[in-house]
């Protein structure tokens, strides 16, 4: 049995799903409920499976609904991406690239390689988006990202990997803190010191509150602040101390009186790693920029045998 499918009935089940009500849902959607309970009929018999449980609380979405839901959400996803590409491409623009990728790749890595890219090409935009390293693969996965890149041994089927960067998280202390004298330490024993700290939202941010909560700790952060060069400056006068990548606090050492300590924890070493799709399947503008990446491949310890989420 052929199954048609209406981008109506997508837009319905979503709004319905994210309600937990069939009247809430068909009011967002602007439709009444006779109306939607009708769709969600037809659409269930044309399926052959129920999509809802309907009870006097609500509905809720059955597995078969669930994964409806979910190809619903993409398809849609698509279209809104598809509708700001076409409007793109009226302004004159000839491409455009999503990249999602983690906090030292966004920070450290890509500003330089994304503005080379740029003015060799100046008819594609890149959206750039900063995203946990689980967070990238599964946009990459999904469709919503053309390019990620991500730190660790990512080894999903789905996805096709090349080298790109390699780096390693460090620890920097002011010139006086009592830290300053060591060569290398683990992070159990610095956990209980105060600490400078990027945004919550960040993805380092997010990465050394895990790692502390192994350790059954919780990080004292005295202050957050908005990139590493800030980072730095409180380090420097002695607010806390602070990790960052080794890349970032060289260049910042140089200028400011702070001191970096090798972390001992294998966390802290890692290789960055771009993931997509197909390559083979992408616009040919996204390919150049894959190229022009991966010519910045330089030589690094292995990669960590799982996903480093920073």
């Amino acid at each position: 049995m052929a199954m048609h499918f209406d981008l109506v009935d997508f837009r319905l089940i979503t709004c319905i799903a994210e309600t937990d009500s069939l009247t809430r849902g068909a009011e967002r959607f602007h439709m009444s409920v006779p109306a939607a309970s009708t769709r969600i009929k037809n659409l269930e018999e044309s399926l052959g499976t129920k999509l809802l449980y309907r009870t006097s609380q609500g509905v809720t979405l059955t597995p078969p609904g669930q994964a409806f839901l979910h190809h619903a959400r993409l398809v849609l996803s698509q279209l809104e991406q598809l509708r700001g590409d076409m409007q793109e491409y009226a302004r004159g623009v000839k491409g455009h690239v999503r990249i999602f990728a983690n906090t030292t790749a966004t920070t450290e890595f890509l500003p330089n390689d994304l503005r080379d890219f740029l003015a060799s090409h100046p008819d594609v935009n890149v959206q750039l988006r900063e995203r946990l390293s689980h967070d990238v693969v599964r946009a990459v996965s999904e469709g919503t990202a053309d390019i990620g890149i991500v730190a660790g041994n990512v080894r999903p089927e789905s996805l096709q990997l090349l080298p790109y960067r390699s780096d390693r998280l460090v620890l920097a202390v002011s010139a006086t803190h009592p830290l300053a004298d060591q060569q290398s330490i683990l992070f159990n024993d610095v956990a209980e010191y105060d600490f400078v700290g990027m945004p919550e939202a960040s993805a380092i941010h997010m990465f050394l509150d895990r790692v502390a909560g192994d350790l059954h700790k919780k990080l004292q952060v005295r202050i957050e602040v908005g990139n590493f060069e800030a980072l730095c400056r409180m380090i420097e006068a002695n607010v806390g101390i602070g990790v960052l990548p080794h890349s970032s606090a060289i260049r910042y050492a140089r200028t400011m009186g702070v001191r970096i300590v090798d972390i001992a924890d294998e966390w802290s070493t890692r290789n960055l790693l771009i993931c997509v799709r197909n390559l083979d399947l992408l616009p040919s503008f996204a390919r150049e920029l894959i190229d022009l990446l991966t010519q910045k491949c330089n030589d690094g310890p292995a990669a960590s045998p799982t996903v480093d989420p920073t």
